[in-house]
């Protein structure tokens, strides 16, 4: 305290961005309900309009196309075994989805840079924890588009008969994941197109049976509330483990804030807009299926949505459609996840945090090697687990995505609860500071009990990918250091 009694503003260190432009600088508050975070913003260069191509409606339906890919179609199956109890956790997980959606928006508004995932938690603690957030996220990125890989599998196989050959299923994955990679080479106003045609052609029949589903279910089919063994509160907590696959995503505007128009605004914006889009269909879709489909069936099923269909037409035809639009919903989200994965490490290699390989950009603005990476290490997951049982390949990959995708949400709220702590509080409304802290603190909490939920094997194989991006940082920061004093 100063001998006036007034707080005494620490200036932020200035920390250089992953877009070359300086960290974040004080900003006098004197506008009228200026907001904590807004205290502090980094000073942003004239975006060049090539770079900035993604609007609102575009940047919606990269959340919402990332959102809903495999999620929707797979996961009904996925948690059956733990009864309608999951249906609670899919609530829970929407109220926490959109708590995360407003804590990115708000750091968006501070930071409007791609890589918001590892920028936020690097520009309040360091490298080191930008490094991990970017290093956690982008395992969870290559882990994810593996898993969604598989996830299509089973649809092909109503669409096509595979007869249960591991090798055909493994072919029918890597196809899964490689196809939407070649198109990610064609540029980034490619995968924006991609995202909203595929987005309308799932959202729009997702939508229709998740309502006309609703007349025809059957009450028996749902099975008892908790059928895992467990307490309620672990039932709940495992199926959310495993549901949270189906919101990875809600993070998408932010990761491409520098691909976006008026980032200050359309992150946050997208982020809740995409996020209410995906849950009304989510928890619709979900309740339809474990109405339309026998608890036992649904727990043996490769492809529930289409289960689900074949009861409302009583016939084959229904289930068919459904399986088709299944596979073009992954396979577009696919399309829009392994940009995201490239452009995590693409921030983190800017600033020497990751090899320098990753930041190189081809012509159509994507970051090719980033995506070549994530393709390979990819098709590496799908062939070892394939080996596993194609039964266990899908759940064991979900578990690991919800540990390494809640560390960088943890970063992040933590990042926003450093800036909260240590802002100008006399330079804002006691509102918007109590709701920034409230949003910040549930979403630091949401994704902690997410990866106690995820069980030990999840959070122990999850530890294992993490650490083992130590030795990276500390030989990519060794030369770097090593250079400069040459």
């Amino acid at each position: 305290m100063t001998a006036t009694g007034t707080t005494e503003v620490a200036e932020p260190e200035e920390v250089p961005g992953p877009e070359g432009v300086p960290g974040p600088e004080p900003v006098p508050g004197t506008e009228e309900g200026a907001e904590l975070q807004e205290v502090a913003r980094p000073e942003q260069t004239a975006p060049s309009p090539s770079r900035r191509g993604f609007g609102l409606t575009v940047a919606t339906a990269l959340v919402m196309g990332n959102i809903i890919g495999g999620g929707i179609f797979a996961l009904p199956a996925t948690v059956a075994p733990y009864g309608t109890v999951s249906l609670l956790a899919f609530l829970v997980l929407s109220v926490g989805a959109v708590l995360l959606a407003l804590l990115f928006g708000k750091l968006a508004r501070r930071s409007p840079v791609t890589g918001g995932l590892y920028v936020y938690p690097r520009d309040a603690f360091g490298e080191f924890a930008g490094f991990l957030s970017a290093w956690s996220y982008w395992t969870m990125t290559w882990v994810s588009i593996a898993a969604l890989a598989v996830a299509v599998v089973g649809y092909v196989d109503v669409l096509l008969p595979l007869h249960g050959s591991h090798v055909l299923e493994a072919v029918v994955a890597m196809a899964a994941l490689w196809l939407p990679a070649a198109a990610n080479f064609t540029g980034t106003r490619w995968v924006g197109s991609v995202q909203v045609i595929s987005t309308i052609l799932k959202f729009v029949p997702l939508l229709i049976v998740s309502t006309v589903g609703l007349f025809f279910m059957d009450t028996d089919n749902f099975g008892a509330f908790n059928t895992s063994g467990q307490s309620v509160s672990g039932a709940l907590a495992a199926s959310a483990a495993l549901l949270l696959y189906s919101f990875l995503g809600v993070e998408s505007a932010a990761m491409s804030a520098g691909e976006v128009r008026d980032p200050e605004r359309t992150v946050g914006r997208a982020g809740v807009l995409g996020t209410l889009g995906s849950t009304l269909v989510y928890i619709l879709g979900t309740v339809a299926v474990f109405g339309l489909v026998p608890h036992a069936k649904l727990v043996e099923s490769g492809a529930p949505f289409a289960d689900a269909v074949n009861t409302i037409t009583g016939g084959h035809w229904g289930g068919t459609v459904i399986a088709i639009v299944a596979v073009a919903s992954i396979v577009g989200c696919l399309n829009g996840w392994i940009l995201m994965a490239a452009q995590m490490p693409y921030a983190a290699a800017r600033d020497g945090l990751f090899p320098a390989r990753f930041a190189r950009v081809g012509k159509g603005g994507v970051p090719g090697f980033g995506v070549l990476a994530c393709a390979v290490l990819g098709s590496l997951l799908i062939a070892l687990n394939y080996t596993a049982g194609p039964d266990t390949t899908f759940r064991v990959l979900v578990l690991i995505t919800t540990f390494t995708g809640c560390v960088p949400y943890l970063l992040s709220a933590a990042a926003q609860l450093y800036w909260l702590a240590k802002g100008t509080r006399d330079r804002v409304r006691p509102a918007g500071l109590t709701r920034d802290l409230i949003v910040a603190a549930l979403s630091f909490a949401f994704s902690f009990w997410l990866i106690a939920g995820a069980g030990y094997a999840a959070v122990y194989q999850g530890v294992l990918f993490l650490f083992a991006g130590i030795p990276v940082y500390v030989w990519l920061r060794g030369r770097r250091e090593a250079g400069a004093e040459a």
